[in-house]
C-alpha cells in the first residue's frame, strides 16, 4: 500500500499481559485519532480467537505471557491470519530479547520498546515512536508463514550466476542496509556464509534504540557469524561482522576502521544506510559490494548507486521476498543494483565474488 492510500482508520490488537500496562498502551495508541484499539488479549490463546474474531490491521505483541507466549502467538497467527505484528518489548533481560527477535523469525515485523510512564523524560518520544511504527506497519502486506513441518511444495530457485569476470578487482568489504524486515534476512545472509570469509562487512540496521546489542548476540548465536555492535575506532577483522550502534552515523575510513558520528539523521535515520554507504563508496570505490536489503523508504538507495559508479558490486533484495520493498526497489528504479537476488543468492553471490581465484 503506497502513503497516499493509507488507511483512514488503522483498527489495532492490542496484547498484554499486565492490565496496567494493557491499559496504558490503549491509551497511547487510541491518543492519534487515526488508531482505533478493536479488541484487547491477556496471552497468545486469548489473542489468536481476538484476530479471529476482529481482523485488525495491526496487533502489538507483548513476548511473556502466561498460557501462550508472543512467540508462540505470533507462529500461529501468521500461520493461519496473516497481519502485521508490531512486538512491544521490555527490551531488559536476555530471554526477553531472545523472545523478541524469535518472534520476528516467526514473522513479526517490528519491534519497539515499552513506552515508560508520563512522568519519564522520554515517554512523549517513545510514545510517538509506537504510534508511528503501528501506523506504518498498517501498510504492510503480509504472507502467510506456513508450519516448518509443511513439506516444501518446490525448492527454493536457485541465484542466477554471477558473472565473475564483469568484477575483476579484490573485494575489501561488503556494506549491507537493511530496515523493516532485515534482522531476518540477515540472520539468513550470515548463517549463509563462509565462515572463514575474507573480508569484513558492516551493517546498517534500522531498529528500535534500545535493540540494537541484543540483535548482535541473537544474530552470531544463531547464525554462527561473529557479529559485533561497532566501536569508534576499532579495526574492522575479516570474517566479523559490525553493526552501527544507536544513535551513531558510522562511516569507513582509512585503514579499515570505524568511525562513529553524531551528524544529523540522513532519510530521518541515525544510523543512515546512505551515510554509510557514501563513505564506501569514498573510501573502497571498486573494493566493496553494497548490499540493500527490505525496508521502507529510500534510505541508501541513491548511495547504492554512488557505489555502483565507483565500481563497486552493487546487489538489491528481489521484492518478492522483502517484507517490506521499499528501499531496495527505489535502488532497483534507480539502476542502482548490479544484481537483484533474494537472500539465499545474495549469500551465494558474496561467497562467489569473494572466493573466486584470483
Amino acid at each position: 500500500m503506497s502513503p497516499g492510500s493509507a488507511r483512514a482508520t488503522i483498527d489495532v490488537l492490542v496484547v498484554e499481559d499486565s492490565p496496567v500496562m494493557r491499559d496504558f498502551l490503549v491509551h497511547i495508541l487510541t491518543s492519534d485519532p487515526r488508531i482505533r484499539v478493536v479488541g484487547t488479549a491477556a496471552n497468545g490463546e486469548e489473542a489468536i480467537q481476538a484476530v479471529s474474531r476482529r481482523k485488525p490491521d495491526v496487533i502489538t505483541m507483548d513476548v511473556h505471557m502466561p498460557q501462550m507466549n508472543g512467540l508462540d502467538a505470533t507462529r500461529r497467527i501468521m500461520e493461519t491470519s496473516p497481519t502485521p505484528i508490531v512486538v512491544v518489548s521490555g527490551s531488559s533481560g536476555r530471554e526477553e530479547l531472545s523472545g523478541t527477535f524469535r518472534a520476528l523469525e516467526a514473522g513479526a515485523l517490528a519491534v519497539v520498546e515499552k513506552p515508560p510512564g508520563a512522568g519519564h523524560p522520554r515517554h512523549e518520544e517513545m510514545a510517538r515512536e509506537l504510534i508511528q511504527t503501528v501506523k506504518l506497519m498498517s501498510e504492510v502486506h503480509v504472507v502467510r508463514r506456513w508450519p516448518k513441518r509443511t513439506p516444501t511444495v518446490s525448492p527454493a530457485p536457485a541465484a542466477r550466476p554471477i558473472p565473475l569476470e564483469a568484477h575483476p578487482t579484490e573485494v575489501k568489504l561488503v556494506a549491507i542496509g537493511a530496515s523493516t524486515g532485515g534482522p531476518v534476512v540477515l540472520q539468513t545472509i550470515l548463517s549463509r556464509l563462509p565462515k572463514n570469509l575474507p573480508v569484513p562487512i558492516v551493517i546498517v540496521q534500522h531498529i528500535a534504540a534500545g535493540f540494537t546489542p541484543g540483535m548482535a548476540e541473537w544474530l552470531a548465536e544463531s547464525s554462527g557469524f561473529p557479529v559485533h555492535v561497532a566501536a569508534q575506532g576499532e579495526y574492522l577483522l575479516p570474517g566479523h561482522a559490525y553493526i552501527a550502534p544507536d544513535g551513531f552515523q558510522m562511516k569507513i575510513e582509512a585503514g579499515n576502521r570505524i568511525a562513529l558520528r553524531t551528524d544529523d539523521p540522513e532519510n530521518g535515520h541515525r544510523p543512515s544506510v546512505s551515510y554509510l554507504f557514501r563513505s564506501v563508496a569514498e573510501v573502497m570505490g571498486r573494493g566493496a559490494i553494497g548490499v540493500l536489503l527490505s525496508g521502507m523508504g529510500k534510505d541508501g538507495a541513491e548511495e547504492l548507486k554512488q557505489m555502483k559508479a565507483r565500481g563497486a558490486v552493487t546487489i538489491a533484495q528481489d521484492r518478492e521476498t522483502c517484507a517490506v520493498p521499499g528501499m531496495p526497489g527505489e535502488a532497483i528504479e534507480l539502476g542502482a543494483a548490479d544484481y537483484v537476488l533474494p537472500p539465499s543468492g545474495i549469500a551465494e553471490a558474496i561467497g562467489s565474488l569473494l572466493t573466486r581465484p584470483k
